[in-house]
């Protein structure tokens, strides 16, 4: 009499519990997916940053020539008018 009851179906529970855990596993693996992807788009920035980049090219038409520092004192008949000079 005492094993007469019948075990409970609890299968809908199994059915549920696989699907939460497959969900879980999928999540995870996308996960790793993307970061792995990422993580590959990251190398070939810094593979790019990384390479040397050449001097521009210019054309003789657009160099143009440099100017010459001016001499100090090169100047010295040019006067400065100050508030003073223009007082008296």
């Amino acid at each position: 009499m005492f094993f007469q009851e019948t075990t409970p179906d609890t299968s809908g529970y199994m059915i549920a519990g696989f699907a939460i855990a497959f969900i879980v596993m999928a999540l995870y693996v996308a996960s790793i997916y993307l970061r792995a992807r990422n993580l590959n788009q990251d190398r070939i920035m810094l593979e790019e940053m990384d390479k040397p980049v050449p001097p521009p090219v210019q054309s003789s038409s657009q160099s143009r020539p440099k100017k010459s520092p001016a001499k100090p004192g090169a100047n010295k008949s040019a006067k400065t008018v100050t508030k003073k000079s223009r007082q008296k």
